[in-house]
């Protein structure tokens, strides 16, 4: 532990990777726990692709919805990871985060360099013409529609859904390259590709460290490794933080 606050009152540049562990501690669940939605009922994944969009993207809309429960996403509120995370930035340091969590509670918290590499829930697009359009409207709309005169598309929703490629990996690799650290946070690294962004940053030797309540497949990877409760572990370590 007081090796890694002292890799972290060093580092210039620190890229934080988050797993839905930073989520959960605002009480969105989990989605890929054992109780996660997706292990509750399988068929989920194929509601949620692609294919099914394309297929039927009245029905996808009403699923969607439901699954993601988005009317209850702006009751969600940062805790302390994100606010430990915006933290460092006010410590002057180069903060970058890349998260898998599609909740946009990062950018409430503050942070000012956010990768999500799943995408986002908050909006979502037009196929046809690219237009966005903000969670409100998606709310007040049964299925959602590009509100363009010429368009009138059925949007998109901007989280990657199962089916589509992962656009930001290489983004995060650049970014990775550019640090003096990694903090890997609440992620069992579990999902492909995230989960090759901690084994790319150990082989470019950069120090790597890891806080999840439990072990991972990828713990070999890291130079620091704590499993313990993340809120407690972050308060200690910022209790450290010069």
């Amino acid at each position: 532990m007081d090796q890694l606050i002292q890799e972290l009152n060093q580092a210039n540049h620190i890229t934080v990777l988050t797993g839905a562990g930073v989520s959960t501690a605002s009480g969105i669940p989990d989605f890929r726990s054992s109780n996660g939605i997706w292990t509750e009922d399988e068929s989920r994944e194929y509601f949620m692709s692609n294919q099914y969009f394309h297929l039927d993207p009245n029905d996808f809309w009403k699923k969607y919805k439901d699954i993601f429960q988005l009317k209850l996403l702006r009751n969600y509120k940062p805790n302390e990871v994100h606010s430990f995370i915006h933290g460092l930035e006010e410590k002057g340091k180069k903060v970058a985060v890349i998260t898998q969590n599609v909740d946009g509670l990062h950018q409430k918290a503050g942070s000012s360099n956010v990768i999500e590499y799943h995408g986002s829930l908050t909006t979502s697009t037009c196929p046809a013409c690219g237009d966005s359009y903000d969670m409100d409207y998606i709310n007040n709309t049964v299925v959602p529609r590009c509100e363009r005169e010429t368009c009138g598309a059925i949007l998109k929703p901007d989280i990657v859904l199962f089916g589509d490629a992962i656009t930001e990996h290489d983004r995060a690799e650049a970014i990775i390259d550019q640090t003096d650290l990694v903090l890997v946070l609440g992620t069992s690294l579990l999902v492909m590709p995230f989960n090759f962004l901690p084994e790319y940053a150990y082989s470019r030797k950069i120090p790597t460290a890891l806080i999840n309540r439990e072990e991972t497949p990828k713990d070999r990877l890291f130079h620091y490794v704590i499993h313990d409760d993340l809120i407690s572990t972050l308060q200690h370590i910022e209790s450290q933080l010069t």
